[in-house]
């Protein structure tokens, strides 16, 4: 090589996103156990699990079944994509621009994983205020809604304050608003907002000891938060229940199910009967046995409606009526 000349190379478009950009894939993997919701969890409880998209992989759902399964020792089943979290200030310890894209995947849970640090969790210990079924939680009157309160107040112009009012009296069902169970990804934005939970602190937000509801890594619990609320829209017009259900269950067993799932009761008489207005099951001609009280008859879900109900729709009986 002559003197005073160098080669340089010059970085490809690939390579020059690989440095820039981190892709990584992450599952919001949900099951119902005993009538609870359950999401599968790494890092002792405090992530979901995530891991790189590789060139290797054909798809990106290939890539998540496939590091998924490879970190937890769980099969997946049913999956669709969920979102693509791409915000300017989400990165790595490297500082490196890091891009999630999410994906919400149903199943049954089987136990225990077999892998350290790796476990099923109640979606609830992450978000108590979205629990329902029993009425509204104690902490939603005695620490959201005051705080809230002041967060509103707490400003110096007169629409800041009156649009911050009807956020909250929107998002949590105060001051006459319903509740609208598919709103929990609003929820967690205003409270990470109005600096009440561990996550905004991080940002540079908030002061004082944060709300009940255990905090992840990362902004994982803003992609539990977003899991949760498209499974919530999806049961009310997509017979997706049944993918969290055994073989044979009862009715109490599924309306259990559906009411875990949308945090709040129904109606026992309602539920049993728009189920079988719409055929959705079929008795089995077999009965629960090992439980208290009166057999019940056991009941399968009709797999010829499936294909039905993906094009005309399938909506559970979660109408406010209820």
């Amino acid at each position: 090589m002559a003197p005073g000349f160098h080669i340089f190379h010059t970085p490809t478009l690939t390579e020059s996103v690989e440095r820039s950009l981190h892709a990584e894939l992450v599952a919001v993997l949900v099951a119902v156990t005993n009538g609870e919701p359950r999401v599968l969890t790494t890092e002792d409880a405090r992530a979901l699990p995530a891991g790189p998209f590789e060139l290797s992989h054909r798809s990106l759902q290939a890539g998540l079944r496939a590091w998924v399964e490879a970190q937890t020792h769980h099969p997946l089943g049913y999956v669709e994509q969920l979102y693509t979290f791409a915000d300017g200030d989400r990165s790595d310890e490297s500082g490196a621009r890091v891009m999630s894209v999410s994906y919400l995947g149903l199943t049954r849970e089987a136990g225990e994983t077999g892998v350290a640090q790796v476990g099923w969790q109640d979606w609830y210990r992450y978000f108590p205020w979205e629990d329902r079924r029993a009425g509204t939680p104690a902490l939603v009157d005695e620490q959201i809604v005051p705080r809230l309160a002041a967060w509103c107040e707490d400003s110096a112009d007169a629409a800041v304050r009156n649009r911050r009012r009807q956020r909250a009296a929107i998002t949590f069902g105060l001051e006459g608003a319903s509740w609208n169970e598919d709103m929990v990804l609003q929820r967690y934005e205003l409270l990470f907002e109005a600096g009440m939970v561990p996550e905004a602190a991080r940002r540079g937000r908030g002061s004082g000891a944060a709300v009940p509801g255990e905090p992840m890594r990362h902004d994982h619990r803003r992609i539990l938060a977003t899991g949760i609320a498209r499974l919530r829209a999806k049961i009310k017009y997509r017979p997706v229940v049944f993918e969290l259900m055994p073989a044979q269950f009862t009715l109490l067993q599924l309306q259990m199910a559906v009411e875990a799932l949308a945090g709040r009761a129904l109606h026992k008489q309602n539920f049993r009967r728009l189920i079988e207005q719409q055929a959705l099951v079929e008795e089995t001609g077999e009965m629960a046995t090992g439980t208290a009280g009166r057999p019940a008859k056991l009941f399968r879900f009709r797999r010829d409606v499936l294909l039905e109900r993906a094009i005309a729709g399938s909506k559970l009986p979660l109408s406010r009526a209820l």
